[in-house]
C-alpha cells in the first residue's frame, strides 16, 4: 500500500466557518400568523410609517399652530382656565352630572382608569392570530369606541368656546411691564387693586382697565380710590391714608410713561383729576 492511497478527508465540526455568514431573513411563511421577519422587514415598515405621520403632523402644527394664552393669573376671578387641546376631551367629560361635583372621582379617576385598563388588557382580550379586522373584532372594537368618544367630545368643547372672547387671554395680548415689587406702597396695591387692575397694572379683561397709560397724578389716584369712578364703586380702598399716599405713588411710579417728577407731590391735582376721569371712564 502505497503512501496517501486510500485516505479520506473529513470536515470536522468543531471548527466554525466564519467565512461567511447567512444574511437572509428567514422564511416565515409556513408559520402561521408571522409572515416575515421583524428585524428589518417588519420594523422598517414602522418607521415608515411613523415618520410619515410624525412629517404630516409638524406640517399641520407649522400652517395651524395651537393657539397659547398667557399664564394663568390667580388674582383675576374672570379668567376661566382652559386646558390644550388634547385634553380637552376629559374638560369635557368633567361637565357631565355623572362625573362631576359629588361624583369627580368618576370623571378623573374611574372613566380614565376604565379606559387605561383595557388598554393593558386588550392584548390578553383579543389573541386571534390573524391581521385583519376582521379577525381582531375586540381589539378593534375597544379603538373604535376610545377614538369615536375623544374625537366627539373634543369636538363639543370646541364648539362650545367663545375663541374671539378668549383672544384677549393669548400670549400676542400679553402685558410686559413689571413693577417694582420692593415699593412701600406694593403691599397696598395687592391688597386692594390687583384683582382688578392686574399684576402688573395691566388691567384685567372684564374687571378692570389697565393702570399704565394713565396720566393721573397721585391725588387724583387717592381721589379715585376714596370715591370711585365709573363702574368702580366707591370706598374700595380699606387702609390708612399714609397706605393711602404709598398706593397712589406706587401706581405713578409704576407706569411707563411716568418720569416719576412732579406727579409724587401731587402736583396738578385737578388737571390730573379730569384727566383721570377720562381715562378711567371705560372700565
Amino acid at each position: 500500500m502505497h503512501k496517501g492511497k486510500g485516505m479520506k478527508f473529513v470536515g470536522d465540526s468543531r471548527i466554525q466557518d466564519k467565512g461567511q455568514r447567512n444574511t437572509i431573513p428567514k422564511d416565515y411563511s409556513e408559520y402561521p400568523g408571522r409572515t416575515e421577519a421583524f428585524w428589518p422587514n417588519f420594523l422598517l415598515k414602522e418607521w415608515l410609517v411613523g415618520a410619515v405621520f410624525l412629517i404630516g403632523f409638524l406640517c399641520l402644527v407649522a400652517v395651524a399652530p395651537s393657539p397659547l394664552e398667557q399664564q394663568a393669573d390667580p388674582n383675576n376671578s374672570a379668567y376661566i382656565p382652559l386646558p390644550d387641546w388634547y385634553f380637552l376631551f376629559l374638560y369635557e367629560l368633567l361637565k357631565f352630572e355623572f362625573a362631576s361635583a359629588d361624583y369627580v372621582v368618576i370623571g378623573t379617576v374611574g372613566i380614565p382608569g376604565l379606559a387605561f385598563g383595557a388598554l393593558l388588557l386588550a392584548p390578553f382580550l383579543d389573541r386571534g392570530p390573524g391581521r385583519r379586522p376582521s379577525q381582531r373584532p375586540i381589539a378593534n372594537g375597544m379603538m373604535l369606541m376610545g377614538v369615536i368618544a375623544t374625537v366627539w367630545l373634543t369636538y363639543v368643547s370646541v364648539t362650545a368656546v367663545d375663541w374671539e372672547q378668549r383672544e384677549q387671554y393669548s400670549i400676542a395680548n400679553a402685558t410686559e411691564h413689571e413693577v417694582d415689587t420692593e415699593h412701600p406702597g406694593y403691599e397696598a396695591y395687592s391688597n386692594n387693586c390687583m384683582s382688578c387692575h392686574g399684576e402688573n397694572m395691566g388691567g384685567n379683561a372684564g374687571m378692570g382697565p389697565s393702570l399704565l397709560e394713565s396720566q393721573m397724578n397721585v391725588d387724583a389716584v387717592k381721589d379715585i380710590a376714596r370715591n370711585g369712578i365709573g363702574d368702580m364703586p366707591a370706598n374700595q380702598f380699606e387702609g390708612s391714608d399714609e397706605e393711602l399716599e404709598n398706593l397712589a405713588n406706587f401706581i405713578v411710579d409704576n407706569r411707563p410713561s411716568s418720569d416719576g417728577e412732579g406727579e409724587g407731590n401731587g402736583e396738578g391735582s385737578s388737571e390730573g383729576s379730569s384727566e383721570g376721569e377720562n381715562s378711567d371712564s371705560e372700565s
